[in-house]
């Protein structure tokens, strides 16, 4: 049986754990953990591409056109992001979910969030694996990777409800053969 509990770092603080509001409702509703700002994306965009162009000058703009890069790799669109910071919100939600072995949880915005709101999760929709609970790099605590699509920086406070999580059942292949352990947090899953 699935379960949701605070993680640690927010073991002493008033937080709402994920909840259904209505009996036939399929997703949790997860809470902001802490106050937060989601930039405007054409801001980070902006900042990203000045970042990038930085050690460029116009008299080498014009002289060799090339010079301004548009294409990256993804290690280097990584470095640029690392560099720059300019990246998806994190948005904490203080909250880890044990799960059983054959299932994970979903994330997705919550319908308003884009109408009203425009906000959008980066990654479409999250997937958090069982094996991401309680792990040592940040003990599981879910994050919703949030973009803000309007032209101004968006404040998010304790209690908004971002998101929500629904628990699913997946299938493996018969070939399957998969024995990696996850040995740390968001993203770790990767080669």
């Amino acid at each position: 049986m699935a379960k949701f509990e605070k993680v640690k770092r927010f073991a002493d603080q008033d937080i709402t754990l994920p909840e259904r509001k209505t009996e036939r409702s399929a997703g949790y509703d997860f809470e902001v953990a802490e106050d937060i700002i989601v930039p405007s994306h054409s801001n980070l965009y902006e900042y990203l591409q000045n970042e990038a162009t930085k050690n460029v000058s116009l008299t080498d703009l014009l002289l060799d056109p090339s010079k301004l890069k548009t294409v990256y790799t993804l290690s280097e669109m990584a470095d640029l992001t690392k560099l720059t910071k300019a990246k998806p919100t994190l948005v904490p939600t203080g909250v880890k979910c044990k799960l059983e072995s054959d299932t994970y949880l979903e994330l997705s915005v919550r319908s308003s969030c884009p109408l009203k709101y425009w906000l959008i999760l980066a990654n479409g929709v999250g997937i958090i694996d069982a094996d991401y609970y309680s792990n040592p790099d940040n003990d599981g605590e879910i994050f919703f990777q949030m973009i803000n699509l309007s032209p101004y920086d968006i404040q998010l406070k304790k209690g908004d409800i971002i998101g929500q999580g629904i628990i699913k059942p997946y299938l493996k292949t018969e070939d399957d053969a998969a024995q990696g352990d996850r040995l740390g947090g968001f993203g770790s899953t990767s080669v």
